[in-house]
C-alpha cells in the first residue's frame, strides 16, 4: 500500500465472522445451560442464567480489551513481545502456587478474583506475536540450525510446564502453532524434519501414561467401555446422531440433562449438533474456515514479514483449536481439554481469542511499519535538533 492512501478500515468480513460466532456463542451457551429453573452450581441453589450471565461479562470485558489491542500499533506489540511472554510464563507458574487451582485432575487456573484465568491460553498468543517478531528479525537466518532452531528450545520449557499442569493439549497446539510459523518463515525442511523426528518418539512416550492410553483406547473403541472412559465421547456421539440434519429444535436436548459431560465448554458443538443439526454444525465449520481464510487474505497482503507471520500466527492458533475441537468431539480424535473458541464457555479462551482478532483487525488496515533507524542516523538527528535550539556552540 501506498504510503499516500493511508491506512484502510478494519476487515468488515473478519468483523462479520467473528461476531457470528460470538453471538452464536452465547445463544447456545444460554441454551446448554438454562435447563431448569435452578442449577447446582459450588452446591449451592442459583439462578439458571448464571453460565449466561458470567458468559456475558467476559464478554464485555474481552471487546474492551480487543479494542484496546487494535489500538496498539503492531511494532509496539513486536518490541514488547519479549515482556509479554515473560509476563505469561509468570502467570503459568502461578498454578503451582496458593493461587492454583485444580480441576478434573489438572491444576491450569489461577484464581483472579472474582474469576478464574487460563494462562495457557496466554501464553499461546504471546508465542505467536514473540516467534513472528523474532522470525522477523535482521539476524535471523533460515540456514542456520542454531538461529532457527532457538525458539524449539523456548517451546520447550512452556511444554515442560504445561505437561505437569498436566495440559496435553495445549502443549500439542503450542508444538504446531511454533513449527507452522517456523515453515512460513522459510526454515529449511530438513531442519524441520530432524525437529519431527525427535518430538514424534517423545509424544508417543507421552500418550503411555495410563490415564492417556485410556483415552487413546477409549477413542479407538468407546463402546468397549461405554459407562466408564468411553462415556462422554459415545454421549456426544448419541447427540449429534439424534440431531439428524435439522436437530430437535432449539433448547431440547436430552444430552444436556447431566449425560453428556462439559456440555457447555469442550463439547457445545455436541448440543449445536443436537438441538439444530447438521446444517447449523457445518455452518459453523463454514464460518471458521472463512475466518481462516479471511486472516490468510490479510497475512498475505502484508509487506514487513513480521505482520505477514503475525497475521498467519493468529489465525492458525484460532483455527487449529477449533479443529482439533471438531475432531474431538466426532470422535476424530483422542478426547482433549480445548475449548472451541468464541463458543464455548470459559472466559480465558474468549478473552485471548478476541485480543487476537484486535490485533489481526489492526493489521488488516494495511498500515506500513513505523520506519526503522539504526543509532548513528538517530545520535545526528538528535544533535542538530539541540543545535537548532540551543545554537552552534553545541
Amino acid at each position: 500500500m501506498s504510503p499516500l492512501e493511508g491506512p484502510r478500515k478494519p476487515d468488515k468480513l473478519l468483523i462479520l465472522y467473528t461476531a457470528l460466532l460470538v453471538g452464536f456463542g452465547m445463544l447456545m451457551i444460554y441454551s446448554s445451560t438454562s435447563v431448569v429453573t435452578t442449577v447446582l452450581v459450588k452446591k449451592q441453589a442459583t439462578s439458571s442464567l448464571y453460565y449466561f450471565k458470567r458468559h456475558f461479562a467476559t464478554l464485555v470485558l474481552s471487546l474492551v480489551m480487543a479494542a484496546i489491542a487494535y489500538r496498539i500499533k503492531p511494532d509496539y506489540l513486536g518490541k514488547y513481545s519479549p515482556v509479554l511472554l515473560v509476563v505469561s510464563l509468570f502467570l503459568l507458574m502461578l498454578v503451582f502456587t496458593r493461587l492454583g487451582i485444580t480441576a478434573g485432575g489438572a491444576r491450569r487456573w489461577i484464581k483472579l478474583w472474582p474469576s478464574t484465568f487460563q494462562p495457557s491460553e496466554l501464553v499461546k498468543l504471546s508465542m505467536v506475536i514473540f516467534l513472528s517478531w523474532y522470525l522477523s528479525r535482521d539476524y535471523f537466518r533460515e540456514d542456520s540450525f542454531l538461529i532457527s532452531m532457538a525458539p524449539v528450545g523456548l517451546m520447550g520449557v512452556f511444554q515442560v510446564i504445561f505437561l505437569r499442569q498436566p495440559d496435553f493439549g495445549a502443549a500439542a497446539t503450542l508444538a504446531c502453532i511454533t513449527i507452522g510459523l517456523l515453515f512460513l518463515a522459510n526454515v529449511r525442511l530438513k531442519y524441520l524434519s530432524a525437529l519431527l523426528l525427535v518430538l514424534l518418539p517423545v509424544a508417543y512416550k507421552l500418550i503411555q501414561e495410563p490415564y492417556r492410553w485410556k483415552r487413546v483406547t477409549s477413542f479407538l473403541n468407546p463402546w468397549g467401555d461405554a459407562q466408564g472412559s468411553g462415556f462422554q465421547l459415545v454421549q456426544s456421539f448419541i447427540a449429534l446422531g439424534r440431531g439428524g440434519l435439522t436437530g430437535v429444535g432449539l433448547g431440547r436436548s436430552m444430552q444436556k440433562l447431566s449425560f453428556l459431560p462439559e456440555m457447555h465448554t469442550d463439547f457445545i458443538f455436541s448440543i449445536v449438533g443436537e438441538e439444530l443439526g447438521f446444517l447449523a454444525a457445518s455452518g459453523v465449520v463454514i464460518v471458521f474456515g472463512l475466518l481462516f481464510a479471511r486472516g490468510v487474505q490479510i497475512a498475505n497482503r502484508m509487506e514487513e514479514k513480521f505482520y505477514y507471520l503475525m497475521a498467519y500466527g493468529i489465525s492458525l492458533m484460532i483455527s487449529l483449536q477449533a479443529l482439533v475441537n471438531f475432531a474431538v468431539v466426532s470422535g476424530l480424535l483422542p478426547t482433549k481439554g480445548l475449548p472451541l473458541p468464541f463458543l464455548s464457555y470459559g472466559g480465558s479462551s474468549l478473552l485471548v481469542n478476541l485480543i487476537a482478532i484486535g490485533i489481526l483487525l489492526r493489521l488488516s488496515r494495511g498500515e506500513a511499519p513505523v520506519e526503522k533507524k539504526d543509532r548513528l542516523t538517530e545520535a545526528i538527528e538528535r544533535r542538530k535538533a539541540k543545535r537548532a535550539v540551543y545554537g552552534g556552540g553545541l
